[in-house]
């Protein structure tokens, strides 16, 4: 265990950094509450306001038949029925939803909009997930060690006689640029004239589904007034694993800059024993 050390004193700095991070998740809860709760406070207020102007248009109708009839569509909603009655959109589970729906659980992405319903499935689902994640890990894992090693043979050449420590470090400036370009700038602008989206609702999916938290309020391919090629969700597919290596590579690489700063800041040597200190006949 790492330890903070002086010349006559001895602290882990583990419990900061257990301190840190729940101060971390503090933070995040209070921003997210600040930034949100109105939001959705406001929403609510209107969907009560419309439903009763609804009610008071159409005088006809029960207003506990009207509550069961929403409770109907949001289970709908929650199980991903598309609800728009026409012929030319495609099932959930054709094949191209469903290839994606099956790297969304290898991966864990887990987006939550389209889930199994039979029970014949949710056990598949298990077993599926059970064999599946550690063969997705261990396949992230060899395309990992692969950029891994194209960044260690940059490292070397940038440290051969002649090369000052700017072109290293500008070398290694260029290489997270290329994968920040590839992955997390040009993809949200493809998103954006495919999906109808902002470019900041875009740039949101993509580091949210390469990250797999993976919250489910923004999937490609489920517009119902989109008609989606097969091809836009086999090419999505496959920047996601792609991109999945290379964003852990990147809080790999973050975690480890993390921990040095942590023992750098507080590791100290002991004074009395370094150079010059006076010693014992």
């Amino acid at each position: 265990m790492p330890f903070l050390t002086a010349p006559n004193w001895q602290i882990s700095w583990t419990p900061l950094l257990v301190l840190g991070y729940l101060f971390y998740l503090l933070l995040g809860a209070t921003v997210f509450q600040l930034l949100e709760k109105q939001a959705e406070t406001h929403s609510r207020d209107q969907f009560h306001l419309e439903k009763l102007k609804f009610l008071q248009n159409y005088t006809c109708l029960d207003r506990q038949a009207l509550e069961q009839f929403i409770q109907v569509l949001m289970e709908a909603l929650e199980k991903g029925v598309n609800l728009k009655q026409n012929s030319t959109n495609p099932s959930n589970w054709d094949f191209s939803n469903s290839f994606f729906f099956a790297g969304a659980v290898v991966t864990t992405i887990g987006y939550g909009n389209r889930s199994p319903n039979t029970v014949a499935g949710q056990v598949f689902c298990v077993f599926y997930a059970l064999f599946g994640v550690p063969l997705n890990l261990a396949f992230l894992n060899q395309l990992g060690k692969g950029l891994n090693a194209h960044l260690i043979t940059l490292e070397r050449w940038v440290q051969k006689p002649g090369y000052d420590q700017v072109v290293q470090r500008l070398a290694m400036a260029v290489f997270l640029t290329a994968g920040i370009l590839l992955f997390l700038v040009f993809p949200p602008l493809v998103f954006s004239y495919v999906e109808g989206w902002s470019y900041g609702e875009g740039f949101y999916f993509t580091f949210i589904t390469l990250s797999t938290i993976g919250f489910g309020d923004y999937v490609v391919g489920t517009n119902p007034n989109k008609h989606y090629i097969p091809l836009y969700r086999s090419l999505t597919a496959i920047w996601i694993v792609f991109g999945l290596a290379w964003l852990a590579l990147v809080f790999n690489v973050g975690a480890h800059l993390m921990e040095k700063f942590l023992q750098l800041k507080w590791h100290k040597p002991d004074l009395s024993l370094t150079e010059g200190s006076p010693t014992k006949p």
